[in-house]
């Protein structure tokens, strides 16, 4: 019974903690583009790059 009277404030508090991560999450931005960064490694722009420097190494 003694453990249950450190538990439960123990518990509250790290429930206020992960409340607070996650309000600091959501207010910073963290979830505000969840799809672009998968989007971002699908776009090819290596043979853009490639080109580029060809014709630089051409001149």
């Amino acid at each position: 019974m003694e453990s249950v009277f450190l538990l439960i404030p123990v518990s509250v508090v790290l429930v206020f903690v992960i409340a607070a991560i996650f309000w600091w999450s959501v207010k910073s931005g963290q979830f505000d583009d969840l799809e672009g960064p998968g989007f971002k490694i699908l776009m090819d722009d290596d043979k853009i790059a490639e080109n580029k420097n060809s014709n630089n190494e051409n001149k």
